[in-house]
């Protein structure tokens, strides 16, 4: 069982042109598709759809429009009821896959809105091998949410509680790191890079780069890092060694959701006995196959990509 959590959901909608964005000017969408997002839904779509058991917890007003995406992903959830309708996030991608992402804010959450959603988080989280808490905060939110969520957890319970695995940014990503001791993070280049608050050391290749700055979190404050790299593929971090993988040839169609993707993958080899080598295999596979799908479609088991996956030892 993997259990995540989102606290700022979405429903992600996907609008596709035939040329390039051009701004300033009227263009014609040649598709157009909804889908029940927020990066935890993503990943528990994913789960689900390669036959794992997940669950996802979310905040929802019983009387939002949202619940019916919700219903046509097939995922199992667990609402934690609360005023106000969820957001929109707005995504245009071109032929080439270049993609334009907008994205709206969402309902706002009170103290007492946290208060009951670490408390069905906590009890969900029973049994279960890893929490994924990812994506943005809610309007609302103290930076220290997911500290929160993460003490909640391991105080309840204790030897048995899963591990933790958090997908997010900016300073919500910050706190984490600072003092929620997190098992996993799963930030993008980018990402790290802000997290630290500085540039990438120079190196020859990506990889090189962000093994070299991750190794200023990991074991010190966080267990281990996968971070993701778009089309030069991903690098996972532990205090037992260091491997980067690069994906296959894709056609690339949407990025949205590819992240949450990899980290599902990751996660669904992990939790069936992987090593390392191979769950970041398995990560790449997820992520390139959501890439190559239009909108945040969950890739299943029969659109991953067969071709061979190198795995290159940085450290060991």
């Amino acid at each position: 069982m993997i259990v995540t959590l989102t606290v700022h959901p979405s429903l992600d909608r996907t609008i596709s042109i035939d040329a390039a964005l051009r701004v300033g000017e009227v263009q014609t969408a040649s598709a157009v598709r909804e889908d029940a997002g927020g990066k935890g839904i993503n990943v528990a779509r994913v789960l689900r759809a390669s036959g794992a058991e997940s669950l996802a917890v979310l905040p929802l007003d019983p009387a939002d429009p949202f619940a019916a995406a919700l219903a046509a992903a097939d995922v199992d959830v667990r609402t934690v009821p609360v005023r106000g309708r969820t957001r929109a996030n707005i995504a245009v991608t071109d032929p080439t896959g270049e993609t334009t992402k907008i994205n709206l804010p969402g309902v706002a959450l009170s103290e007492g809105d946290l208060d009951h959603v670490i408390e069905v988080v906590a009890e969900s989280a029973r049994g279960a091998q890893w929490l994924v808490l990812a994506g943005s905060l809610a309007p609302g939110l103290p930076d220290d949410t997911y500290v929160r969520v993460i003490r909640a957890v391991r105080d309840r319970l204790g030897e048995h509680a899963p591990r933790v695995a958090v997908d997010t940014s900016g300073a919500a990503l910050r706190a984490v790191v600072a003092d929620g001791r997190p098992d996993l993070i799963k930030p993008n280049d980018e990402e790290l890079a802000d997290l630290l608050g500085a540039a990438l050391p120079a190196a020859e290749h990506l990889a090189d780069a962000v093994h070299i700055a991750s190794r200023e979190l990991v074991p010190a404050t966080v267990g281990a890092a996968l971070i993701t790299l778009g089309g030069d593929g991903a690098v996972f971090v532990s205090e037992h060694g260091a491997w980067a993988a690069s994906p296959p040839p894709t056609r690339v169609r949407s990025t949205v959701g590819a992240g949450d993707s990899s980290l599902a993958g990751f996660l669904l080899a992990d939790s069936r006995g992987a090593d390392a080598a191979a769950a970041l295999v398995s990560g790449i596979r997820y992520g390139s196959a959501a890439a190559a799908l239009d909108g945040t479609q969950a890739p299943t088991p029969a659109d991953l990509p067969t071709a061979d996956i190198p795995v290159r030892v940085l450290h060991h």
